[in-house]
């Protein structure tokens, strides 16, 4: 999760929501990624589809099986949706998203009986420090209107 965290702070640094992802095989990390939805003007720049996108060039394949995925912030449910076709083993994130999550909250896209791939999810990794970063990046935000 530390590395999904520095992503994330790079994110934010360059005006993007902080979020990062880093997907792992075993021990290696084979891709990482934070949110670019402002910087590539592409609302499907999420750091999960980014992370996704160069973790299926990396290995060749459109499955990641027995690939894991660690994010700082619960997937939405587009993010939700293409972690579950890459068939990612687990995911494990840190801050929860009432508002605009897929996996516990909103759409609960693994609960779905069209949903073909149910990975292992672990909630909370991190998650004050997920949270931290994510409430500092919207009070400045805020504050700076």
């Amino acid at each position: 999760m530390d590395i999904a965290l520095e992503q994330a702070r790079e994110a934010g640094e360059r005006g993007e929501v902080p979020v990062g992802a880093a997907i792992v095989l075993g021990d290696r990390v084979v891709a990482v990624a934070g949110n670019q939805t402002r910087e590539l003007n592409d609302p499907t720049a999420h750091a999960e589809i980014l992370a996704l996108r160069a973790a299926c060039v990396a290995t060749g394949s459109e499955r990641l099986i027995d690939h894991d995925i660690y994010v700082t912030l619960e997937p939405c449910a587009m993010c939700a949706a293409a972690l579950a076709a890459a068939r990612v083993r687990r995911i494990y994130y840190g801050a929860s998203d009432p508002k605009s999550g897929g996996v516990a909250h909103g759409a609960r896209v693994f609960s779905h009986p069209q949903s073909h791939h149910k990975p292992e999810v672990f909630d909370g990794i991190a998650a004050k420090d997920c949270e931290a970063l994510l409430r500092e990046f919207f009070t400045k935000k805020r504050d700076s209107k």
